[in-house]
């Protein structure tokens, strides 16, 4: 049987070596022939190396993600990738196209992964209707909508998986790699960064407030100055958070 190889095309390196890390402990038989930081790259990287499969980041400078996969043709099998799930989610489900949303998540790129396995063993690569990349492409060339912030946080509590609507987030504290996400009801840890969720969360509702914090303005009832730094006080809550001095400017009003 041949060696299934795949190509990799995003434009962060940090995410592209986690997918490359996450593909060799999920499929160990793969074997990544390529990166690619942009469309371009990856047509011409899927021309020259014919990979099995190509894991597409959508949103990329240039051209992107459906403009490369229109490029490549039907010879290899497509895996798009995206940070906009409620936003793009409906154009993937039209047709046969199987897609990841960022962070990857193990578990979904573990079933990605035994689709893409049955396929090549059979020897199906499965064909894109030309209305779905039409639609895609469409949303592609939009920016997000503004209901894109994250409506809910997916965690493990103890053997189940819990939905935590953001409203019941007080907030959130960097743990490593890791974060803990506080919310009305207790707390639970989640594998993205604090980085990772700023720039998920409604900026009108949730503020980082040091390199290992983020809180939910809606739950401040206090900000000290401490010398050049700070900290507030929760409403219902003991604990008190930090502020860095980077910071600070939030609160000058209050």
């Amino acid at each position: 049987m041949t060696t299934a190889t795949a190509l990799i095309v995003d434009d962060e390196p940090l995410l592209r070596t986690r997918l490359a890390s996450m593909l060799e402990h999920l499929w160990p038989e793969l074997r990544i022939c390529g990166f690619a930081r942009n469309g371009q790259e990856a047509v011409a990287m899927q021309r020259e190396l014919r990979p099995s499969v190509c894991f597409l980041d959508v949103h990329m400078p240039g051209m992107n993600g459906v403009e490369a996969a229109r490029a490549m043709g039907q010879d290899v099998a497509l895996v798009f990738v995206t940070a906009y799930d409620e936003y793009a989610v409906e154009a993937f489900a039209r047709g046969a196209i199987d897609y990841l949303v960022k962070p990857v998540d193990e578990a979904r790129l573990a079933e990605t992964v035994q689709r893409l396995r049955r396929n090549l063993a059979a020897a199906q690569v499965p064909q894109i209707p030309d209305a779905v990349l039409q639609a895609l492409s469409r949303l592609v060339q939009v920016p997000p909508p503004q209901n894109a912030w994250l409506h809910w946080i997916r965690a493990s509590v103890g053997n189940s998986v819990r939905l935590i609507p953001v409203d019941q987030v007080i907030y959130l504290k960097s743990d490593h790699k890791y974060t803990v996400v506080v919310w009305q009801e207790g707390e639970a840890v989640i594998r993205r960064s604090i980085r990772d969720m700023a720039g998920a969360l409604d900026p009108g509702r949730f503020a980082q407030i040091h390199r290992s914090a983020i809180v939910n303005l809606a739950h401040v009832v206090q900000f000290a100055h401490l010398d050049d730094a700070g900290e507030v006080t929760l409403k219902g809550r003991e604990e008190r958070l930090p502020v860095s001095r980077n910071y600070v400017h939030l609160f000058q009003r209050m």
